[in-house]
This record gives C-alpha cells, structure tokens and sequence, in this order.
C-alpha cells in the first residue's frame, strides 16, 4: 500500500518593503487593511490553508518599511527561495518582497531580532516637493537648527525609562529601552534622523521627533527636554510626528541569511540641489 510523503515543515525568513500611505499598520485588525493580513491572504491562497506570518515590529497606520523581517511555516514543495517571486505576484503594489530564504525551524523574527533601527526624514524648504511628500514630514514654518537636535538626541543613548514618548494604549509591560545608536544629519533642505534600539515604545519615534523639531525650531531648550524625559512627563509632550516620515529602515540580527545588499540600506537617501531658504 502506498502512503503520500509529507514534507517536514520549514520556517521562511521575508524582507518586506511597503508603502504605509495606505496600511492601517503592519498588524492584521478587524475592518482595517494590514500589512500582515495582506500576505497572509496571499500565502493562503498557495497554500490553501490560513497561515501566520510573524513580523520583527509593529509599525503604526501610515509609516513606511524599507527591511521588515518577517517569517511563516509551510510544508509545501515551494523552495523558500522562490516564496519572493510567488508572493510579488500577489501582493498589491505597496508591498514588496525582496527576499525570501529557510532559516532554522526555531529562528524567530521577532525574538531574535537584536535591534530596529528607524530614519525620520524631515523637508524644510518653502515650496513644496511632490516626489518626497509621501515620505518626509514638511516642515517650513520657521527654521531649524539641526545641530541642536543631535545635541538633544545624545544623551538618549544607553538604557532608560522613555515613558514619556509613549502614546496611550499601549500594553508594554514596562517603558525601559535601550537606545544604542543615533543620527541627526542635514543635507541642505533635508534633515535624516536615525535612531537604532533593542525595541521602541508605542508612537515613541514620532512622539520624539515632534520634541525635536520643538528643540531644533527654539521653542524648547535642551535642558527642558531632557527634563522630561528624565522625569516621564508625559504630558508635557504634545505632539506627534506625521507618520509619513517614518520609515522601518532595518531590522538586526545575530544570525541572518540575506546578504546587506538585500536588506542593509534599501530605503534611497533624499537629495535635493536647494538651500533650506527656499
């Protein structure tokens, strides 16, 4: 009598670009579309059977990912080489799979990830610049001083309690993180920040680029606010960055099996030939 042979089930690593313009986020919710569920759909619809796909973070409605990780298990004869090709075929086209590859069955996009790393792209020139909209905040009310942002941003480094950049709602079960890398560049009417964590609070990026903005523009002095940071004062941060400046750029592992190319640096650097007077 003959039996059919099952494939052993094998665990597929995805590098994941999307456009979050029109994505309630990356996490699957009812009557909202996600990153998630959409690629979810798609490996369902292959495999005929629903599937779960486990991302390394949660990125909020509107904000962009350049490197997303994320990760499934199948027992169908697909070479996890080729779920990249099979899934762009299916997905819309806000969403792109860059790689896909095998990695161990115990390997997980989550919790082995080391670090996220996220770029804040802010446009200050006067006139408005139709192909980098989508992807940076406009900011041109009064100028800001880049250097007293990165002024601002060092003495996060290291391991604190960032309680006061966390929006409401969330279900962390504590506001301690440690930051362990950080950018603040201009390049004329561009300014790029980058921050690298071992993880990142509820809203904590846009909540923290919004108190920048207020440093770098002379509404705040450095020491007030690093005061409340230091001491939580959560109310005393009122805005929020628009989302469409932010972007997933990267995601660390100790072990991974895509090559930088892939993965590294996918997201262009902005540059424009105007001065941040125009």
């Amino acid at each position: 009598m003959l039996t059919a042979t099952i494939k052993p089930s094998e665990r597929v690593a995805l590098v994941i670009q999307y456009l979050g313009t029109h994505f309630y986020g990356w996490q699957r919710q009812p009557n909202r579309r996600s990153v998630q569920e959409e690629i979810e759909t798609a490996i369902a619809n292959v495999l005929n059977h629903p599937v779960t796909l486990h991302g390394a973070g949660r990125t909020d409605t509107g904000v962009h990912a350049a490197a997303q990780v994320a990760h499934f298990d199948h027992n169908s004869p697909i070479p996890a080489f080729s779920w990249a090709n099979v899934l762009n075929a299916k997905v819309s086209d806000d969403i792109v799979i860059r790689a896909s590859e095998r990695v161990s069955p115990s390997w997980h996009a989550r919790f082995d990830a080391l670090w996220r790393r996220y770029r804040y792209t802010i446009y200050t020139g006067k006139r408005p610049n139709l192909f980098i909209k989508p992807y940076s905040w406009h900011y041109y009310r009064e100028p800001i001083e880049s250097e007293l942002m990165k002024a601002a941003l060092f003495p996060l480094l290291g391991k604190h309690d960032l309680a006061a950049f966390q929006k409401a709602g969330s279900h962390r079960q504590h506001s301690w993180v440690e930051i362990q890398d950080v950018e603040c560049q201009r390049n004329g009417s561009l300014i790029r920040l980058e921050i690298q964590a071992n993880g990142f609070l509820y809203g904590m990026v846009r909540l923290l680029v919004g108190m920048l903005v207020e440093v770098g523009s002379g509404k705040r002095s450095l020491d007030n606010f690093t005061q409340i940071w230091l001491n939580g004062r959560r109310e005393e941060v009122k805005y929020s960055a628009p989302a469409k400046g932010l972007c997933l750029l990267r995601v660390g592992y100790p072990e991974f099996p895509f090559p930088d190319h892939l993965w590294y640096d996918t997201q262009p650097l902005f540059s424009l030939h105007e001065s941040n007077s125009q």
